[in-house]
């Protein structure tokens, strides 16, 4: 069993949608410590002059050290409205922004109060969208024997023992925390994946790459984002042999 195991990030990149790709079981690490100016609660989008600008959802107050399982969405709709408001500008030139914006709109109609579970609903409608499987779990909901955790490589490993993985699959962000001896006594394969982003041309903008799935799928049909994760999975196990 390939495992994979990330925070839940706000409307992310392509990549990470690739990571879930690859991976036959996920693992929403909602236990770690919220970051207010981190990939959990923002992503990026075209601007509609030039560059980019974020997209972000509103929390209520947030104390350190909260785990962001526990962090609670603003009750007010107006943050969910501005995400609307900032994607409009696409409306003029995006060939896929009807299907987008309306996925981008159920997303945001989620009916949770949790900012961690919905990062995970956009993710669910997102690969439901793309036909990617999604077998995800909620890592404090998991109640697992976990051994001794000395460092924060040791999360990776010990959820991979505790849940019977064979394989752990891991951005290259991550490389420098994971000591590869230790996953190969426990036989554990290692993976650090890297992923070549998808190059579009949108019409009337610069192009930016790792900018939210949003923007991906603004410009791109689900066959050829489709075709490009295809391809990404070929490069990566031919450059692996």
């Amino acid at each position: 069993m390939k495992l994979g195991i990330m925070q839940p990030y706000f409307a992310p990149a392509l990549g990470y949608l690739d990571l879930i790709s690859v991976c036959d079981k996920w693992v929403v690490f909602d236990v770690a410590d919220f970051r207010p100016k981190s990939w959990m609660v923002r992503n990026r989008i075209l601007h509609p002059s030039s560059g980019w600008q974020h997209i972000k959802a509103k929390t209520g107050k947030v104390h350190r050290g909260t785990p962001i399982g526990d962090v609670r969405l603003a009750p007010d709709r107006d943050w969910r409205d501005l995400i609307l408001r900032q994607v409009e500008h696409y409306r003029r030139k995006a060939p896929f922004f009807d299907d987008t914006f309306q996925l981008l709109e159920r997303c945001l109609d989620t009916d949770t109060d949790s900012l961690g579970k919905l990062s995970v609903q956009i993710l669910h409608e997102v690969c439901e969208r793309l036909d990617i499987p999604f077998s995800y779990t909620f890592f404090s909901e998991m109640d697992l024997p976990i051994g001794p955790i000395e460092g924060p490589g040791d999360w990776a490993l010990r959820i991979s023992e505790a849940t019977g993985a064979t394989e752990y699959v891991n951005p290259p962000g991550g490389r420098e925390l994971f000591d590869q001896d230790a996953f190969a006594k426990a036989d554990i394969k290692l993976t650090i994946r890297k992923f070549e982003d998808l190059r579009y041309e949108p019409r009337g903008y610069e192009f930016i790459p790792t900018l939210s799935i949003f923007d991906v799928m603004m410009w791109n049909s689900v066959a050829t984002i489709n075709e490009h994760l295809a391809r990404a999975r070929t490069d990566f196990e031919q450059g692996e042999r």
